[in-house]
């Protein structure tokens, strides 16, 4: 998996170049948690769920339905949030769907759940070039740690980044002033 550093990539780069307007701050800072909450699985380890379980790393909390489902509750609080039902649902949808297919990119593990519960196969895009993040911290503090980081800059950051700054001048708001 990338790092929880890296997740985020994706809704800031979305909704910083849509603009608060789009993504108020507080639509911002959910994303950026649905983002990450599909990796709160990792506590099933320490549980006794295997990994490769439904309910396991990378299963069914890193799947599309799930995605939906942050998305759906995401509407249902979309006043709280500051923004449109359709923008929450979407945006929230968005980011946490992100998590999943981020993972597919990774060098390791057991693949992603997406389809789940239609299918419970786990895949991989056919491209794989994030390393995967070492799951105890005492790995990731070691040079692994570094590479895995470095990797994630190359791969997660450069291209949120730069989709971010397309997604902006292409909505021609770099030369809009508020009166």
């Amino acid at each position: 998996m990338p790092t929880i550093f890296s997740h985020p990539a994706v809704p800031l780069a979305i909704g910083l170049a849509l603009g608060s307007r789009i993504i108020p701050g507080r639509l911002l800072a959910a994303g950026v948690l649905a983002s990450i909450v599909p990796d709160f699985d990792v506590a099933g380890l320490h549980l006794g769920v295997p990994y490769a379980n439904e309910l396991g790393h990378r299963g069914a909390s890193h799947s599309l339905a799930f995605a939906i489902v942050l998305g759906l509750l995401a509407a249902a609080f979309a006043r709280q949030l500051r923004a449109s039902r359709l923008a929450a649902f979407l945006f929230i949808a968005a980011s946490a769907v992100s998590h999943g297919l981020l993972d597919m990119f990774t060098t390791g593990g057991l693949g992603v759940a997406l389809a789940w519960p239609v299918s419970d196969a786990r895949l991989f895009f056919p491209v794989r070039v994030i390393r995967v993040s070492p799951l105890t911290i005492k790995t990731f503090l070691s040079g692994r740690g570094i590479v895995v980081i470095v990797s994630e800059l190359l791969w997660v950051w450069l291209p949120a980044a730069l989709a971010g700054l397309a997604l902006y001048f292409a909505s021609g708001k770099q030369g809009k002033r508020r009166a």
